[in-house]
């Protein structure tokens, strides 16, 4: 398979960076997207050229480190599934593929493909926990009974990797689907509940405090996720949200 890589180049953050084209031949439908981009770049290094640079880690598709924007779209052409496993049978021979990093203020390019996404982290450090003493007292995780309808929607919102495409598809760069999905885990869950005012005060307020734009309901953040997290988790958490804002 031939392809034409239009891949998007910065060294660094403070480089205005630009579209460098390449060519590529000898790539297999088989192949994962990362797997061609690896092969890419031991093209380049054995011409002495600089490598592209791109996030990976686990390439099992459960921790988001690998978030490409692939001609347009979060993750690229198939549905359900981050980046690394994308395969190229979904592109075809001749195909022109433009290779792009999240965009969005809060997620600033430190070189190449590769973003700064630890305004997330910090999100999760405002509130995406639950404070149980757990130093020599471990409790037993079946001794609360819950009800498994609860059960199975706070394990579908736990199902966020934190991967970042909800924010890279929103047109207002939103964060709420992926701090929805983390309040919610908590929300539906009795251990949860005790610090569930301060969590999502905390937690949005942080979100804000990062730069993300706000949720205007178009619906293209739930579309992108690869885990398939449902919008029903904005509700939820703009209802703990108020709720917890009347409380004061």
């Amino acid at each position: 398979m031939k392809l034409t890589l239009k891949i998007w180049r910065q060294k660094n953050a403070q480089d205005k960076g630009k579209i460098v084209e390449y060519p590529l031949d000898g790539i297999e439908g088989d192949m994962s997207f990362l797997e061609m981009l690896d092969v890419l770049n031991e093209g380049l290094i054995n011409k002495g050229d600089e490598p592209v640079s791109f996030d990976h880690d686990c390439r099992e598709g459960i921790c988001g480190t690998c978030s490409l924007f692939i001609n347009g779209e979060a993750h690229g052409p198939d549905r359900g599934i981050p980046t690394c496993q994308l395969h190229m049978r979904m592109f075809k021979d001749g195909d022109v593929i433009f290779i792009e990093p999240f965009r969005a203020k809060a997620f600033p390019v430190i070189k190449d493909l590769v973003v700064d996404r630890s305004s997330f982290d910090r999100i999760q450090h405002a509130g995406g926990f639950i404070s149980v003493n757990t130093s020599g007292n471990p409790v037993d995780a079946n001794t609360i009974p819950i009800p498994k309808h609860d059960a199975d929607r706070a394990f579908d919102a736990a199902t966020c990797i934190g991967c970042g495409a909800c924010v890279a598809t929103c047109k207002n760069s939103s964060a709420m689907l992926f701090v929805a999905a983390k309040v919610s885990q908590f929300a539906l869950l009795p251990q949860g509940r005790v610090e569930a005012a301060d969590r999502v005060l905390n937690m949005v307020n942080q979100m804000d405090a990062e730069g993300f734009g706000n949720c205007t309901n178009t619906g293209a953040c739930e579309v992108e996720c690869p885990k398939g997290i449902s919008l029903e988790t904005i509700a939820r958490m703009n209802r703990e949200y108020l709720s917890a804002s009347l409380k004061g």
